[in-house]
């Protein structure tokens, strides 16, 4: 067969599209979420390696102001302009609508960091004193301080894993100028991601819930953060290898690797195609024998393998990064069979006019584009900057958080 091919060109020409003319109608609700829009495109450009040839020097300082007008004054950053009414008119009694929310600081503070800002205007300070406020008791985390400070929003390994990077950007190793700082409750956070790993070894989004691709990464990049300034959290069972904990972890993850592409086996609505009522009048003896055969298969005849998020569902463009990137923390990479995977990603989901679409046949969205493009990047693609897999930016990007002064 032909080599797949990565269409650079494309892929530039979509993420420019993004960034400089109005998204699709479908962009609609997610407005609240312009700061992650923000990231996925300029972050895509950036591991294209185009961002600063692209854009000029005033767009990206016209990028870094908008995202200063999202900070707010008690610390962190919203989400988007649209709940700021104005410095005059704010008060401690109405300030909670208009809140700083946990992963929109960490996507501001990324954001600022692709475009090389340094860091100088953020409230580096107030932001860290509200962070432990947004912690429960139990060690997660939420996402807004509500009314009379309470914390708002479902416990949820994303707040988490937000939360333990903005730390790692703002705290820095030695935690310099912020001794008289509290810090959240580590031993807590670190309690709380062990207790959300479920039966057959995943992550789940809190304790007792189902183990999904997106959450095991987080849990994961959470601990990653909190290790990248601290040796406290090494001995933690999830990242131990020989641990049963971390094998049931391998073993889960890896299994996420499948197959099954389409739901091709289906009919249109979606329902198995044998008739469920003559099943129901056929003896078990004679069910088994009315099975179909099954071809046997074995690795050298796959072409595509994508990853899917959860049992029993067929690959997502997505979780090719989640599980992978969770793989590459672990630095077990080597596990998953990438040739299948990038031909999956290239001949299935790359969409002709750029980007990615989630499955196939499916149009480009930023989300599914950039994971894409950036599992392509953990094996080495040509044409894309290597890309660390818990900060999720190009290395370039963290080598410039790395270098300020106050950080080292």
């Amino acid at each position: 067969m032909a080599e797949p091919r990565f269409n650079t060109e494309r892929h530039v020409k979509y993420y420019l599209r993004c960034l400089k003319t109005f998204l699709p109608t479908l962009y609609t609700s997610n407005d609240s979420n312009r700061m992650l829009l923000a990231y996925l495109t300029l972050s895509g450009l950036d591991v294209l390696g185009v961002l600063h040839s692209k854009t000029t020097a005033e767009e990206r300082q016209g990028y870094i102001d908008w995202i200063y007008h999202c900070q707010v004054p008690s610390g962190g950053f919203r989400g988007f302009p649209g709940t700021d009414f104005g410095l005059e008119s704010r008060t401690t009694e109405n300030e909670v609508w208009d809140p700083a929310n946990i992963p929109a600081t960490f996507f501001a503070l990324v954001n600022l960091l692709i475009l090389e800002d340094d860091l100088e205007r953020v409230k580096r300070k107030e932001c860290l004193q509200w962070l432990p406020k947004v912690q429960r008791a139990d060690g997660s985390f939420g996402e807004v301080l509500g009314p009379g400070g309470r914390v708002e929003g479902v416990r949820d390994l994303r707040y988490c894993c937000c939360a333990a990077g903005t730390r790692y950007i703002l705290r820095g190793k030695a935690g310099k100028g912020l001794e008289d700082v509290e810090d959240i409750d580590v031993p807590k956070l670190v309690s709380f991601i062990g207790a959300c790993q479920t039966y057959d070894g995943g992550m789940a989004e809190s304790p007792f819930r189902e183990s999904h691709g997106g959450h095991t990464y987080c849990a994961i990049s959470s601990l990653d953060f909190l290790n990248r300034v601290s040796n406290d959290v090494k001995s933690v069972p999830l990242l131990s290898f020989g641990s049963k904990e971390n094998e049931a972890l391998l073993a889960w993850l890896v299994s996420r690797q499948t197959a099954k592409i389409s739901e091709s086996e289906l009919d249109e609505d979606g329902s198995d195609t044998q008739d469920e009522q003559s099943i129901d009048t056929i003896e078990a003896d004679s069910r088994i024998s009315a099975l179909p055969d099954i071809q046997s298969i074995s690795a050298d005849t796959i072409l595509y393998a994508g990853f899917n998020g959860r049992c029993n569902k067929i690959a997502d463009t997505c979780y090719s990064f989640w599980n992978g990137a969770t793989l590459r923390m672990l630095d077990r990479y080597s596990l998953i069979d990438g040739d299948s995977n990038r031909r999956y990603l290239l001949e299935k989901t790359q969409h002709m006019v750029g980007g990615f679409g989630k499955g196939i046949g499916d149009p480009p969205d930023l989300l599914h584009s950039y994971f894409g493009m950036v599992s392509l990047a953990f094996q080495g693609e040509a044409g894309l900057s290597q890309v660390d897999p818990t900060v999720v930016t190009s290395k370039r990007t963290v080598q410039h958080l790395e270098s300020l002064p106050w950080w080292q």
